[in-house]
């Protein structure tokens, strides 16, 4: 694993550096980003299906009056699998010099992890299995997200941000109404949602071509631990991280509970059940995300301001927690499902963009990113403590949208402080 460039020089680009992409390309390698939207849009697909809708549901059939301290427990101890699983398989992408191999083995291995967590029946159980799901995801993950700075040119980031980006809303939606349409048949649902994510990696590994990276030098363990935080010592990777994690963690204090949140907070309509009311929303949620994607990544490339975009999408996510907050109805939720998919979907598509360009070393990429996906994954691990505890100190769930919407907030100041893009 090669060390970290020095902060006091500017890194090299990786899509000037990789040998697959050449340097001063405007364009992307052919038919790369339809299969990266279909890898993430797999991806997002088992997350949503799993941690909005079964996993919540396998919960409450366990203990339905322990349900929010106990989907608290899981999903925290699996996002801790989550953060750490992330950059080493980043680091092990990185030292081999290859994507593909990675991206299939991990979805492959989510089949098996998925129909282990469908056949399970004590939380024990539970937080083993959705623990080995977070790992081999998280392999596919990593391998993933280091697509983009070894194949994309600098030039074209937007595009392939947008790319990354529609996996969310797409995969939401699939996820969700997957989810519901399995909620009676959970073992069913889960092996479904692995063998999404299976076709994908087989697809993605096998219709992209790779060239091996040049190996770098053997480092020795004790300085590839250390390495492996190193990005964070670069200002403006540091800014973004922070920005990320802030943002994200109010996103999960109140998604991961949004099944709980229909059922115990929100007035719904009679006959609209809490699960139904999943698949509505989402959806919603998904096109916002999928306009504000495609719109804020062009956008961001056409202005060259990543930024911008940021900070404002950021803060648009903040103005949307507050919608049931204020009214906790049927008519605000949806409300807030297309305003936070606009802010969100935006944020997203743009950060990756802005954090592609920021990378502290080219070398390095796939672990530098691993890093930046803590800020994805770490966030996870406090959500769900700090959920329960918002909500069983005060009650409800008011408590916990005024909560993310502050988060939220602070994550669009956050981008300020960045020098290296506009």
């Amino acid at each position: 694993m090669a060390l970290s460039a020095r902060q006091d020089q500017p890194p090299q680009s990786a899509a000037d550096t990789t040998p697959g992409t050449t340097a001063g390309a405007s364009r992307s390698p052919r038919g790369l980003l339809p299969l990266l939207f279909l890898g993430n849009s797999a991806m997002y697909t088992l997350y949503i299906g799993v941690g909005g809708v079964l996993l919540p549901l396998q919960i409450e059939h366990i203990d339905k009056a322990d349900k929010v301290a106990l989907l608290g427990l899981v999903s925290g101890i699996s996002a801790i699998f989550a953060t750490l699983f992330n950059p080493i398989a980043g680091a092990l992408s990185d030292r081999t010099g290859r994507r593909n191999p990675w991206i299939l083995g991990g979805g492959l291995a989510a089949v098996g992890a998925m129909a282990l967590l469908g056949s399970v029946h004590t939380v024990l159980l539970v937080v083993i299995a959705w623990c080995l799901g977070q790992a081999v995801m998280n392999v596919f993950q990593a391998a993933l997200t280091s697509v983009v700075p070894d194949r994309v040119p600098l030039s074209a980031r937007g595009k392939a941000s947008a790319a990354v980006g529609l996996g969310l809303p797409v995969g939401s939606t699939l996820g969700a109404v997957l989810g519901s349409a399995f909620a009676d048949h959970l073992s069913t649902g889960y092996l479904v949602l692995g063998a999404i994510v299976a076709v994908s990696a087989v697809l993605f590994s096998s219709c992209t071509r790779e060239e091996k990276r040049p190996a770098p030098a053997p480092v020795p363990f004790k300085a590839q631990l250390t390495a492996l935080l190193s990005a964070l010592r670069s200002h403006d990777f540091r800014w973004a991280f922070i920005g990320r994690a802030l943002l994200v963690l109010g996103y999960f204090c109140v998604f991961g509970y949004q099944l709980y949140i229909l059922q115990d907070h929100v007035d719904l309509p009679k006959g609209l059940s809490p699960t139904e009311a999943v698949a509505v929303i989402t959806p919603v949620s998904a096109l916002a995300m999928a306009v504000s994607t495609v719109v804020g990544g062009l956008l961001s490339d056409r202005f060259d301001r990543r930024k911008l975009f940021v900070g404002v999408s950021a803060a648009i996510s903040a103005l949307s927690l507050l919608i049931p907050a204020i009214s906790p109805t049927w008519p605000a939720m949806i409300a807030f499902a297309a305003l936070n998919g606009l802010g969100f979907g935006c944020f997203m598509a743009v950060d990756n963009a802005l954090v592609s360009m920021i990378l502290p070393s080219a070398d390095d990429a796939a672990r530098d990113l691993g890093v930046l996906n803590m800020a994805n994954a770490g966030p996870q691990i406090l959500a769900p403590f700090v959920a329960s505890v918002i909500v069983s100190v005060s009650g409800g769930y008011t408590a916990l949208f005024l909560a993310g919407a502050v988060l939220a907030m602070l994550g669009a100041l956050a981008v300020r402080p960045i020098r290296g893009v506009r």
